[in-house]
């Protein structure tokens, strides 16, 4: 993956694959991190997402977790200019909202956690109505102006939220969010295109979709009516597509076409989605080392307009 392209409007270039830190600690231990890590990286990667609360929702997990191993594995290497690392705050558990006084704790335990003295891109992980616009706005760039945070991102925010903090940062000349972090794939095109996608259009800003694969779902391994199986795979990640007739549609079409090019249906779905407008890196997560060329092999697929079709009006 040498083809490393600016993020958005910030000053760094990241990869095509954005590697996600989710299962860090989770269902993949320390040793198995590491080996996804090195592997991801070996392959030219590196953009690392992660989050405060990672996975503490699930038993035996706490939060932070993911932040200590990508501490630990980055402290191996020695080489943490190298990495762009992405995290988040307002879902740590004793961390909640975007109270300008959570914000600023929230980063320095981050900060300690991640071993660093700066995070490269800092996300709102889910917007707090609560809390002004002009608050939340002006806490983050008080963040970027200590230099303590390079560059700023949201998810899980309405357009309606989004498109005020936005404007309230280019009438005040405060550093605005330039990435958006929406969910958004192949069996789950809703909840970006449309107002979403034409603020970020209209903005300039760096699209970095999670759920790329639908939680494992566009890998092809699961078939419809298995929907069973799919929950005891991902304990409450399911998104029920495996019992859907769109489901059944994409996946079908995503064997097509990567049956057509030698590949896995996961990057065919990868690719598809690193070609969408203003999708600058699809993050996906692996548990193995072995599941990491499949991901990083979007970059190398090329896809033709007719199969870019085809999976549209599949995904329809």
């Amino acid at each position: 993956m040498s083809d490393h392209e600016k993020l958005g409007t910030s000053d760094f270039s990241v990869a095509p694959l954005c590697l996600g830190g989710n299962v860090f600690g989770w269902t993949a231990d320390r040793a198995e991190s590491f080996a996804v890590l090195d592997a991801y990286a070996a392959a030219g990667g590196n953009f690392v997402d992660t989050a405060d609360s990672y996975m503490y929702q699930f038993p035996g997990n706490e939060p932070g977790q993911s932040e200590r191993i990508i501490a630990a594995w980055l402290a191996a290497r020695g080489d943490r200019d190298d990495i762009v690392v992405a995290t988040k705050v307002g879902d740590h558990p004793a961390r909640k909202g975007l109270a300008p006084a959570n914000v600023r704790a929230a980063l320095e335990d981050s900060l300690r956690r991640l071993g660093t003295d700066r995070v490269d891109l800092y996300y709102a992980h889910f917007d707090d109505e609560s809390v002004p616009v002009e608050d939340v706005v002006t806490a983050f760039d008080a963040l970027v102006r200590a230099g303590k945070v390079r560059t700023l991102g949201i998810s899980n925010i309405s357009p309606a939220r989004l498109d005020a903090m936005l404007r309230f940062a280019r009438a005040e000349g405060l550093a605005r969010f330039e990435v958006l972090q929406p969910q958004y794939n192949l069996v789950s095109r809703d909840t970006y295109e449309g107002e979403r996608r034409d603020i970020a259009v209209r903005e300039g800003l760096a699209c970095v979709p999670y759920f790329a694969l639908a939680s494992g779902f566009l890998t092809g391994k699961y078939k419809p009516g298995e929907s069973g199986r799919y929950v005891r795979d991902v304990p409450g990640l399911a998104g029920g597509y495996a019992d859907s007739e769109r489901g059944a549609r994409v996946v079908a079409a995503l064997e097509e076409v990567a049956a057509a090019h030698g590949a896995e249906p996961a990057t065919v779905a990868l690719a598809w989605l690193a070609r969408q407008p203003t999708v600058a890196a699809p993050i996906a997560s692996a548990r193995t080392a072995e599941q990491v060329p499949a991901l990083v092999a979007l970059a190398d697929l090329r896809l033709t307009e007719a199969e870019l079709g085809a999976l549209d009006a599949a995904s329809a």
